[in-house]
């Protein structure tokens, strides 16, 4: 008998990694003891800075990437990426409480940088379409650093009994258990271009590159992947045909990044890279879209954390400001910087005021857009056309296009997401 000859094509077994080792960007091995090592850009950085001269923009951004492509933790079988835009929360944030606690003046500079870093760091990461952890991780970090601190420092004084205790952590627990649902899928749309084993759930785009786009499902295509511009026509005639056949008599339209045909009241998220379902906006702090699945979920978690926010802020007041208002002990609690803990415990109260204030303006805007059954994607896009009708200086838009009464816009917003099933959006065509 013959010997069988074995395969030449055989791919040889990548050895495996140990836990300080990870395959980079480049899809080479790399170690996390050599972090900063072999970086160009960030060596001519360094020549300018110490040349005095300027640095450009795109080596700000290679250094960056490089970064935080490079930022491992050692884990089983390779090192574990992090994002870097958890970290600066979890270090800047208790420096920054500690060192307000210090002195007065001290505290109203630190507590007046803070919202203002946090709206730089929004318009900078919003301006360029960027996904970021940093909200999320500091809306996380700020509840368990609060409780923290609590417990440390306001429950040993004995003000505090055991069920106050209890109804608090409850109320922090219902806080995150709304929070994980919000961040569930908001309604993504299923894009055709996709295989079915792309999730609907990711906040990421389905691959589609420029000249190899797909148009699977939809009719009219060339060989090369480009739709027809007549037969676009008529398929998005076609589409708006069937839409004001529908009650609500909304043309449809169409999605030339994910390929579709969008349902009335639907919009693509630049920030997600995917449409959405009666998207309200993309919120910063749970890193996600809020959709017709998850906008009930949103309001929920907005009216605990109100609610346990307010509560653990008159706790710690009665605490640490005794025989005094809630109001007065705010703005007047004489002593307080007597001792270092009571300081902290006062600086953490302000710091929950401004994030409990913030929050209850974001609550009100959602009470009155559901009230008058419009998104904020509707609000913004009728201030910019300068449609609709305005109250109280633009605080209320009312578009007047799905607006049947306060009951029934409220009976519609709490059967979100009831209904069984959505057609795909390919079978609208």
């Amino acid at each position: 008998m013959k010997p069988v000859k074995k395969k030449k094509t055989e791919e040889p077994e990548l050895e495996p990694l140990c836990c300080c080792e990870y395959i980079d960007r480049n899809g080479e091995k790399n170690h996390v003891a050599a972090c900063l090592c072999d970086c160009q850009d960030l060596d001519e950085g360094c020549d300018r800075w110490l040349t005095c001269k300027s640095m450009r923009p795109e080596t700000c951004e290679r250094i960056t990437d490089t970064i935080s492509d490079r930022l491992r933790i050692p884990w089983l079988r390779g090192a574990r990426k992090v994002n870097i835009s958890i970290v600066p929360p979890l270090v800047l944030l208790p420096v920054f409480l500690h060192v307000a606690s210090w002195h007065f003046l001290l505290g109203v500079v630190v507590l007046t940088s803070l919202p203002v870093l946090a709206l730089w760091y929004y318009y900078l990461t919003h301006r360029r379409k960027e996904q970021t952890l940093f909200f999320l991780s500091l809306g996380l970090f700020s509840l368990g650093y609060m409780y923290y601190v609590f417990l440390r420092e306001v429950v040993p004084k004995g003000r505090v009994g055991p069920t106050q205790l209890a109804l608090l952590t409850f109320g922090l627990f219902l806080i995150l258990l709304a929070l994980y649902r919000a961040k569930k899928d908001p309604g993504y749309l299923s894009n055709p271009a996709c295989s079915d084993k792309c999730p609907s759930n990711s906040q990421i785009e389905c691959p589609i590159k420029k000249g190899q786009e797909k148009t699977k499902g939809f009719p009219g295509t060339d060989p090369s992947g480009s739709l027809n511009n007549r037969t676009l026509k008529d398929d998005i005639k076609g589409s708006s045909r069937v839409a004001l056949d529908s009650p609500a008599k909304v043309k449809e339209d169409w999605c030339a990044k994910c390929q579709l045909v969008r349902p009335a009241r639907a919009w693509h998220c630049r920030i997600c890279g995917i449409c959405v379902r009666r998207m309200d906006h993309h919120c910063v702090w749970i890193n996600s879209c809020v959709g017709e699945s998850n906008h009930q979920a949103f309001i929920l978690a907005l009216l605990i954390f109100l609610l346990t926010s307010v509560y653990g802020i008159s706790l710690t007041l009665n605490t640490i400001c005794r025989e005094r208002s809630l109001f007065t002990a705010l703005f007047y609690c004489p002593g307080v910087y007597a001792n270092y803990s009571s300081a902290l415990s006062f600086t953490c109260v302000w710091y929950s005021v401004i994030i409990t204030a913030g929050m209850a303006y974001i609550f009100l805007i959602q009470l009155i857009n559901i009230s008058y059954n419009v998104t904020e994607r509707e609000v913004q896009q009728a201030l910019r056309q300068k449609t609709g009708r305005r109250l109280l200086c633009g605080l209320i838009v009312d578009t007047g296009q799905y607006n049947r009464g306060f009951l029934r816009n409220w009976h519609q917003f709490s059967t979100l997401g009831a209904h069984t099933a959505h057609a795909p959006a390919e079978d609208i065509v």
